[in-house]
């Protein structure tokens, strides 16, 4: 039973002789189980208050950069400081540096600048491209811990992703549209922000290999390049549906869902399955609408506090521990909406 307690400490904080916790550590019998139990209770409660000890007036200094629309970045910043409580007795401040698109080499220079300036770690969602993997690299020189989110850049020094296994979220909504399609005949329209992100390929390629595999005379067709941006989204997905009139289900993997829905609407189009990702404001108000069929969400709580988690532990302020999980994927329809979901304004 490894510890480093005097076994005077773990006595008094068992409420037992040290004879006692003498024989429990060294195994020497002539002890109740219950007693045993009470002695490893009570390493594991001075250890979790050590951990307490070594973040009491700690202050992380986090940057979250983020290349992602509006909509979404907005609900990352609603989720880190939702967290923050959970994150006493440290302090967490963060510096939030968002942007909805544009150049690599800007995303780069503001990496390099925290890098110059200091930082106690940055959370990132980037492209997947050689000069961001350059600056991360560049971070990790510096000292400064980097987490990936939501989508990774895994050929860098930084020190874990943390969001969901995006492969099997695009097999996931390819089982969901084969399901709700049936026998009907349709044409799937997927539809990508930008082909550098990670996570938007691992869906489509999720959601390309069942589609093949269970639904083969199904005709995927793919846009890209809308950023996630309503207002680029419309004119790709009116184009798309003008030359294919078989289009009748969407695989939403970027985002931009209002925009292709007015689409389908302008054209007098139905849209039989519409399956998107994140619940973020626009698609909360969507999916209550019933003009989403599901959504695949998972906890951005629970990521942006594993992110910071990680961050600790890198300057020693946490206990190491395992590699991290994917995130649970949760397949969200109008009927079993979150309770912050349904009770979430729509701007």
């Amino acid at each position: 039973m490894g510890h480093p307690f005097p076994i005077r400490e773990i006595a008094r904080q068992a409420g037992l002789s040290e004879a006692t916790v003498d024989r429990v550590l060294n195994g020497r019998g002539g002890v109740r189980e219950s007693t045993a139990r009470e002695v490893r209770q009570a390493i594991a409660d001075l250890d979790r208050q050590r951990t307490q000890v070594r973040l009491v007036g700690r202050t992380f200094m986090i940057d979250i950069v983020m290349q992602a629309p509006e909509r979404f970045s907005t609900a990352v910043r609603a989720a880190l400081e939702s967290e923050l409580p959970s994150l006493h007795p440290a302090v967490v401040r963060s510096r939030f540096h968002f942007r909805e698109t544009g150049p690599v080499a800007e995303l780069t220079r503001t990496l390099d600048r925290i890098a110059r300036r200091g930082s106690q770690g940055v959370i990132l969602k980037a492209p997947d491209v050689p000069e961001v993997t350059a600056a991360v690299g560049r971070l990790a020189e510096s000292g400064i811990p980097v987490v990936t989110l939501v989508t990774d850049v895994p050929a860098t020094a930084r020190l874990g992703y943390v969001g969901i296994d995006n492969r099997a979220a695009g097999a996931t909504a390819a089982y969901l549209m084969g399901q709700w399609l049936g026998e009907r005949p349709s044409n799937v329209l997927t539809s990508l922000s930008n082909g550098f992100f990670r996570n938007e390929e691992e869906r489509e390629m999720g959601f390309r290999s069942a589609m093949r595999t269970h639904h083969p005379d199904r005709t995927l067709v793919e846009i890209a390049e809308g950023h996630g941006l309503d207002a680029t989204q419309y004119d790709l997905v009116r184009a798309a549906l003008a030359r294919d009139p078989d289009i009748r289900a969407v695989y939403s993997i970027g985002g931009g869902n209002i925009a292709t829905l007015r689409a389908f609407e302008d054209l007098g189009r139905e849209c039989a399955v519409f399956v998107a990702h994140d619940l973020d404001h626009d698609n909360t108000r969507l999916l209550r609408e019933h003009r989403l069929s599901a959504v695949l969400h998972h906890d951005l709580r629970q990521d942006m506090r594993e992110a910071c988690h990680i961050v600790m532990r890198a300057h020693g302020a946490l206990p190491p521990a395992g590699p991290t999980l994917p995130s649970a994927i949760q397949v969200v329809t109008p009927y079993n909406m979150p309770p912050q979901a349904t009770s979430r304004g729509d701007g």
